[in-house]
């Protein structure tokens, strides 16, 4: 157990790289720098997470996004103990993606997993669009959020969806990618107020993901499924991680860095929103 847990602390502990501001000029959530380049052609992405979002890049086209992306709210959270705007890792980049995707519609932010408050902050000022300090039940109703995390940032997505419920405000998708449960928490449930839930795992190493997501209400929430990634015969790169991590237990970011998990994310994104009628058709609280 004692080398378990040091191979869990270790493996999710990787260095900060760079950090700026986020797109809404918000100093406590920052993300990677902007840049006229597309993040597909970015000469600053390095190599393994070009390839973990290579299908994303190819089945990008000429679509214009949904107008029901107008207000979005995306959040990501970064596993162990990763900073805010690490290029080393794929949802860093992949929020990128999504904020040049849906261009000004969005609100998106990828930071570390110890920073829940900042991102509570950081959604209230968004919702408070009349910016007197106080959401209304109409405001609340208006919000489309989706979260995504690895690791202990996808235990994190979970809990941070149930403190939106506390607060009444509706989750549009969370996205759990290898679940390593932060202590004290329970992340295999998800909250009611949440629309829909997809969990990537794998189950080899001695760190990987829960199996299996549930439903707190199923008639308010629908798991979209709990997907069982395998490796077996495929090769993916993990060399964007310390030595001890790929030495290790490689598995666990073989998945962060497996380009057909990022595919199925944009897939169901824009999936979500595109099964929206308009501007108002949010997750309604009952």
């Amino acid at each position: 157990m004692l080398f378990v847990s040091l191979v869990a602390f270790l493996c999710v502990a990787v260095p900060d790289v760079r950090a700026e501001v986020s797109s809404s000029g918000h100093k406590d959530i920052p993300t990677v720098k902007r840049s006229s380049t597309p993040v597909c052609e970015n000469e600053d992405v390095n190599a393994q997470v070009k390839a973990a979002l290579r299908l994303v890049c190819a089945q990008r086209g000429s679509d214009e996004p949904p107008a029901s992306a107008e207000g979005l709210i995306v959040i990501g959270f970064l596993g162990g103990f990763a900073k805010s705007g690490d290029t080393n890792h794929p949802e860093v980049w992949f929020g990128a993606y999504l904020r040049e995707r849906y261009t000004t519609a969005a609100e998106v932010s990828v930071i570390s997993n110890h920073q829940r408050q900042r991102a509570i902050t950081d959604v209230l000022r968004l919702l408070d669009t009349n910016q007197d300090g106080t959401l209304t039940a109409a405001e609340k109703r208006q919000a489309k959020i989706i979260i995504y995390g690895h690791s202990w940032g996808a235990s994190e997505a979970v809990v941070f969806a149930k403190e939106l419920e506390h607060l009444e405000i509706p989750v549009l998708l969370t996205i759990q990618i290898d679940i390593v449960p932060k202590p004290g928490q329970q992340p295999s449930s998800i909250p009611p107020n949440v629309e829909a839930a997809v969990n990537f795992f794998q189950s080899e190493g001695p760190l990987h993901g829960r199996p299996k997501v549930v439903a707190e209400d199923p008639r308010r929430t629908e798991i979209i499924g709990n997907r069982h990634m395998t490796y077996e015969g495929q090769h993916i790169d993990c060399g964007n991680y310390p030595w001890f991590a790929r030495t290790f237990n490689k598995p666990h970011h073989k998945v962060e860095n497996d380009a057909r998990v990022w595919e199925q994310i944009a897939s169901i994104i824009d999936s979500r929103l595109s099964s929206l009628r308009g501007p108002g058709d949010q997750v309604a609280m009952h």
